[in-house]
């Protein structure tokens, strides 16, 4: 089997602002600083992968618009395969609304999923070669997820695994049955309390969100905690939390798409998940050291520097 990620996600255009402070209901706020580029979670996870080294194929849909050939064009410059970003000759390019806390760098967000909420089980049957020699597939919850279950079959069948990062965080609550069909879950404590009705403060009520998302079937379960780090409970209950790695913060937006790119990429090379995490929090760190999601992804050089000026026997002593 190769060693290829296939993501089947999201692509909006990323409209960002940065103010001195996140508005409240009704307020408006003078900004500092508005830049718009390629961003969905799908993409962004994709653009992360491809970037730190990954062989990656995405899945995705646009509009017949002026975003659309955003997409299109980023893909081009990135040099990666958009064979599968699908067009739909109705609906609009997804878009997403960003507010950035220029003091804290924290955010916002608003996502109208527009033609990527919309991509056919046609669509998907016309990729079951990709699937059939895919190592990892990575979903989301910005796209229809009719189109997961038949994907996620396809790639078992193969011997791939399947991760689903959860995220935007469910409206309504997800079938048991679609959340085990998933080999790896990655949501962030937001995330893993909607899904399990835990609220996740800690290492502990980490431990218990873990275990409840076990029960529903999924095998290895990583919980990111922001500057707490990422927990990860595995199938043989092994418990570690892994420590954030010290950089200068600049913009955490799409740090968690980062994240999930560098798990993926890392876990096609054959790394277990400890070596995979390790990856993916490098990533993660680095991406949030720049303005912007898609555009701050590192790219493979950079990581591996990053990682051998890492004092990493300290890091790994930390991971318990």
């Amino acid at each position: 089997m190769a060693e290829r990620v296939t993501v089947i996600g999201s692509f909006v255009v990323d409209l960002m602002a940065r103010s001195p402070h996140i508005p409240v209901q009704g307020e408006t706020v003078k900004g500092s600083i508005f830049k718009m580029g390629p961003g969905g979670k799908g993409s962004n996870q994709a653009v992360a992968a491809h970037r730190c080294g990954g062989d990656v194929i995405l899945v995705t849909k646009v509009g017949n618009d002026v975003f659309g050939k955003v997409a299109k064009d980023f893909y081009a410059d990135e040099q990666m395969d958009s064979r599968y970003v699908f067009e739909d000759p109705d609906l609009a390019t997804g878009i997403a609304l960003i507010m950035v806390d220029e003091h804290t760098s924290q955010n916002s967000i608003t996502v109208v999923p527009g033609a990527c909420g919309a991509i056919s089980q046609e669509e998907i049957r016309s990729i079951d070669s990709i699937l059939d020699d895919t190592s990892v597939l990575v979903a989301q919850l910005e796209t229809n997820l009719d189109i997961l279950p038949p994907a996620v079959e396809r790639v078992h069948t193969s011997g791939g695994i399947a991760l689903l990062n959860p995220a935007p965080a469910p409206v309504e609550p997800l079938d048991d049955e679609f959340i085990g069909m998933f080999d790896l879950v990655t949501p962030n404590e937001t995330e893993a309390s909607c899904l399990t009705g835990i609220d996740v403060v800690n290492r502990e009520s980490a431990h218990k969100a873990a275990l409840a998302l076990q029960a529903k079937g999924v095998r290895d379960v990583i919980i990111t905690m922001g500057k707490m780090g990422c927990f990860l409970l595995t199938a043989e209950q092994e418990a570690l939390l892994f420590p954030t790695m010290e950089v200068k913060v600049v913009d955490t937006t799409g740090a968690g798409d980062a994240f999930n790119g560098g798990l993926a990429t890392a876990l096609s090379k054959g790394k277990d998940l400890r070596q995979a995490i390790y990856f993916a929090t490098a990533v993660a760190s680095l991406s949030v050291t720049k303005v912007g999601t898609a555009p701050a992804m590192p790219t493979n050089d950079e990581v591996q520097q990053f990682l051998s000026a890492l004092d990493q026997k300290a890091y790994w002593e930390q991971v318990k």
